[in-house]
């Protein structure tokens, strides 16, 4: 289940602490949590990505134990870069999901959060897939409108399957 989504903060004005709540309860249910995370342009502009990363993923995460981890997948969700037409460069997604990595690392340990997938959903089309799969920290994608339409998701998964 995704949760966190921009589009779900945005317009439901869902709180950090609905989507802690959210993301204990879906794991407690035994499924697998898609947990999405980012900043908006105006954010990124006043150099707070690494602020809003750390609130947003330390909120969701503060009520987990160690085992929920197996069942929780972070997509790293640049608000800015979704039908905008900016896209983020391979270091912007590098240095977020590095700093995902670390605070994962921080809160539950390097062999715990080892097993957590971290996903870049931030406008993925056939035209950056390869360079996304060409960064060593992206360990998979959150495709949007892009998966309905064969002949734009195909590429993708070919980017990802030369990897």
């Amino acid at each position: 289940m995704i949760l966190g989504h921009s589009e779900r903060r945005n317009i439901f004005h869902e709180s950090e602490d609905m989507i802690a709540n959210k993301v204990k309860a879906v794991i407690a249910h035994g499924m697998r949590a898609i947990l999405c995370v980012g900043e908006t342009l105006e954010e990124r502009q006043q150099n707070q990505t690494n602020e809003i990363i750390d609130r947003q993923l330390r909120s969701a995460l503060k009520a987990l134990a160690k085992d929920a981890m197996e069942k929780l997948e972070i997509a790293y969700e640049p608000v800015w870069a979704i039908g905008t037409g900016l896209n983020a460069t391979a270091e912007q997604v590098r240095d977020v999901h590095t700093r995902i990595r670390q605070i994962l690392e921080a809160s539950f340990g390097e062999s715990t959060s080892g097993h957590v997938r971290i996903l870049y959903g931030g406008s993925v089309k056939p035209e950056n897939a390869s360079m996304l799969a060409q960064i060593d920290k992206v360990d998979g994608l959150l495709v949007g409108g892009a998966s309905l339409k064969a002949e734009l998701f195909l590429p993708i998964v070919a980017a990802f399957t030369d990897r």
